[in-house]
């Protein structure tokens, strides 16, 4: 992938000289260096904000009562992940912190549990059932506020930044229904976890 874009960034600025629109490629690298940083601070501020606001609800034990509450969804998920491990509350904690949309406060709990996963498993080197399912479930991301995307249309002016709510939600859902049924087809008719 590095070489695939070092050859485009090559290709070009080596066609930009041959046409003598060099200075336009330096006038627009420095532009786009500058909407990058202030992007970067407007999503740190974004970020701060939210990861803030998911910390007041991990102390007031909000993320652990919606943990527990998953119990049931992830016994269905996850058949194989022990009722009670470490590894279920770090799964839990991800995933309700994506279905906030906070994918910053997500990523941590996911490492974890990860992690934990692995630890349960007997073969040091092979990602089992569970540790393939919960990513794609990761991935799939079902979310109620898609910080990220509020952040970026706010960040370029547009008018209603959280008009993105309702198109996102019914996305994010359709992913996630499609994960599910992947991963329980996949368990029903695929190879048995040892």
């Amino acid at each position: 992938m590095n070489y695939l874009w070092g050859g485009m960034i090559l290709v070009g600025v080596v066609y930009a000289a041959m046409t003598g629109n060099l200075g336009a490629v330096t006038d627009q690298a420095l532009a786009s260096a500058k909407e990058a940083v202030s992007l970067c601070l407007t999503m740190t501020g974004a970020m701060a904000f939210w990861v803030g606001l998911m910390k007041i609800a991990e102390k007031g034990g909000m993320v652990n009562r919606a943990a527990s509450a998953m119990g049931p969804i992830l016994r269905f998920l996850f058949p194989s992940v022990p009722e009670n491990s470490t590894a279920g509350r770090y799964m839990a904690t991800n995933m309700v912190s994506n279905f906030l949309g906070l994918g910053w406060a997500a990523t941590p709990a996911g490492i974890s549990a990860m992690k934990e996963l692995k630890r349960l498993q007997k073969m040091s080197n092979q990602a089992t059932d569970a540790m393939c399912d919960f990513l794609i479930i990761n991935i799939s991301s079902l979310q109620l506020i898609p910080v990220n995307i509020i952040a970026y249309r706010s960040q370029y002016g547009a008018v209603s930044p959280a008009a993105i709510v309702g198109p996102a939600i019914i996305a994010t859902s359709i992913s996630t229904l499609a994960a599910v049924i992947f991963i329980k087809l996949r368990q029903a008719f695929g190879r048995v976890e040892k």
